[in-house]
């Protein structure tokens, strides 16, 4: 295990362009980074957190490696997954672990390409440059033309069309200019990994793909230890691993019930709201499963009324004739 020094660090933001003038220091404002979270607190599968963990370290370590193979020293991470299962935490917990600052890029204020290379020029190393939500931040697919993505880049001239393209971001996480600093991580988080384009998120781009999914068994004890330092509870413990074995519940669901709402609440109550919310969540998904079926029936109806009815007509016709 690799020691990381300990360092004050900073959490960075994009200013638009129009304060740009002023100083090359503006291109970023920034503030202390100070997120708790951790890998030892992250509600996760034990096996993938050490794939993680050893990923970076690997990273981490590899300067000689990656200038051996004559590639730029930098990774990256594709978060995929709902929301409420952890992404902006697992940033959060990589940054505290790599002692890397981080760099939040949103692309909807960028104006084009080359702001867009200036602004990751400006980035430091040893840092996290992060896209959050990167389906929803800008059209990087090519297929909704018809939508503007407006950049209030001037008080003079109010908005312009966001320039950013594809391929304008793929030149500057892939292409020559990723080359100009080292030990940098690039992340991307989506809720919906099917409406990224292939291009963006292949492998020697996105370097590792990690699924954040609902939450599990393990991931529960991890957050019944966090938040209560209790590892067992003979009663309710086997009924909660049951039961979140066949419900999808989020991390965030599962701590906001393990989280007391009063002074006088206690861990079994705790743990019993949690059953009651996985009760909840059973009861609304097979709600929602018996109405799909029966919307699937009646659609089905309406087909066999159709062929029912065009048999009847042509069977009139042919009478006719």
């Amino acid at each position: 295990m690799i020691t990381m020094k300990n360092r004050k660090l900073k959490l960075y933001t994009n200013n638009p362009s129009e304060d740009w003038w002023k100083s090359s220091k503006k291109k970023w404002s920034s503030i202390t980074f100070e997120h708790p979270a951790r890998f030892e607190t992250l509600a996760m599968d034990p096996k993938k957190k050490e794939e993680i963990i050893d990923d970076l370290i690997k990273f981490k370590t590899g300067k000689e490696y990656y200038a051996n193979v004559g590639k730029a020293w930098k990774r990256g991470y594709l978060l995929f997954g709902p929301p409420g299962t952890g992404k902006s935490t697992m940033i959060s917990a990589m940054a505290n672990f790599m002692n890397y600052d981080v760099y939040d890029l949103e692309l909807t204020t960028i104006k084009d390409n080359n702001e867009l290379k200036r602004l990751l020029i400006a980035t430091s190393n040893k840092s996290i440059i992060v896209i959050e939500d990167i389906d929803c931040s800008i059209d990087l697919t090519g297929k909704r033309k018809e939508k503007k993505d407006l950049v209030y880049n001037s008080k003079y001239f109010g908005p312009v069309e966001s320039k950013v393209t594809l391929s304008g971001l793929l030149n500057c996480i892939d292409g020559i200019w990723s080359a100009c600093g080292g030990e940098r991580i690039i992340i991307f988080t989506t809720n919906f990994v099917e409406k990224l384009d292939h291009a963006l998120i292949r492998r020697g781009r996105m370097d590792m793909h990690i699924e954040m999914s609902y939450c599990s068994y393990e991931a529960f004890k991890v957050l019944a230890k966090n938040y209560w330092n209790v590892e067992s509870h003979d009663g309710l413990f086997p009924i909660i691993e049951k039961m979140i074995g066949e419900i999808n519940i989020t991390p965030a669901d599962v701590a906001e019930n393990l989280m007391p709402k009063s002074i006088g609440e206690d861990f079994e109550t705790c743990l019993k709201n949690l059953i009651q919310s996985l009760e909840n969540a059973k009861k609304k998904a097979e709600k929602k499963a018996k109405e799909k079926v029966e919307d699937e029936e009646a659609q089905l109806k309406v087909e066999e009324d159709k062929q029912e009815f065009t048999k009847e007509n042509k069977n009139v016709l042919s009478l006719l004739d």
